[in-house]
């Protein structure tokens, strides 16, 4: 396994981030982007979850 097959397998789909942006949403009523910049603020957080948290900020502040 190389190194790009390594972060890739950390790279949340385009699902998963969809459905994290709305559990954040319920969790931080109604305030997804700021329940998922408090959350990144934890360093208890395991590094897939940073990086799930990481692409629901992008993609909350493209929107």
């Amino acid at each position: 396994m190389g190194l790009f097959d390594w972060f890739s397998s950390l790279a949340p789909s385009a699902a998963e981030v969809r459905a994290e942006v709305w559990k954040l949403g319920v969790r931080h009523r109604g305030e997804p982007l700021e329940g998922a910049l408090a959350e990144l603020r934890d360093s208890a957080n395991p590094p897939a979850r940073v990086a799930l948290l990481r692409a629901c900020v992008h993609q909350l502040r493209q929107a």
